[in-house]
């Protein structure tokens, strides 16, 4: 798990914390549990939504972790600055990464789903939880193998990447450029420069929104 304390943001939104598992067994009943824990009331329901406060984001969709930290301190940012789109700073991360505005699309597009297989795990609080209670937690909710972050260059579907962010990429797109983004597999070359394609689009979508 990676583990970083961010000083200039406020002291409740200072430790990020970001975890990737792989072979998960238990993402239909994940998916099914953050919906429920979203209507639950009273002191159970606060339980239970601790419990899964987590951001939860499939990894195939994601490009590289840069891509993934970028749409976190653009979260963040907004939450800091009362500017959310969504409710809470975990699902601000979802509509980040989408290149539109729509946040069932984001969701869709970027959130736990049936199918998803691997899965990041973010959680964005403050420094009165220890790295090894965040882990516990996200373990507890999570069935299936932590793995090292190097483990995202075979889980990244590139054929997704680039249908999620296609407007993005087409518009910034030269001929050459174009010519590696439809090379089949995609070279090293290819991955990198859409890689800075949807890095460059997380960072600039709330100066464009």
């Amino acid at each position: 798990m990676l583990s970083s304390h961010y000083k200039f943001f406020p002291t409740e939104l200072s430790r990020l914390h970001i975890a990737l598992f792989d072979d998960v067994k238990n993402a239909a009943e994940l998916r099914a549990r953050l919906v429920k824990a979203s209507t639950m009331e009273g002191e159970e329901g606060e339980k239970e939504r601790e419990a899964v406060n987590f951001g939860f984001v499939d990894a195939a969709p994601i490009a590289s972790l840069l891509h993934l930290q970028t749409a976190i301190q653009q979260a963040t940012l907004a939450c800091t600055d009362e500017s959310m789109k969504t409710k809470t700073v975990h699902s601000e991360i979802l509509w980040a990464l989408n290149s539109g505005s729509n946040i069932g699309e984001a969701i869709k597009r970027f959130g736990v789903s049936d199918t998803t297989k691997s899965l990041f795990a973010v959680r964005v609080c403050g420094p009165e939880l220890s790295i090894e209670q965040v882990l516990e937690s996200m373990k507890a909710v999570i069935q299936g193998e932590e793995v090292p972050f190097e483990k995202l260059d075979e889980m990244t579907d590139w054929d997704r990447v680039i249908k999620y962010y296609h407007n993005k990429s087409k518009g910034s797109a030269d001929e050459e450029v174009t010519k590696l983004m439809n090379q089949k597999p995609l070279s090293d070359k290819g991955k990198r420069v859409i890689n800075e394609i949807v890095v460059s689009s997380v960072a600039m979508k709330t100066v464009m929104a």
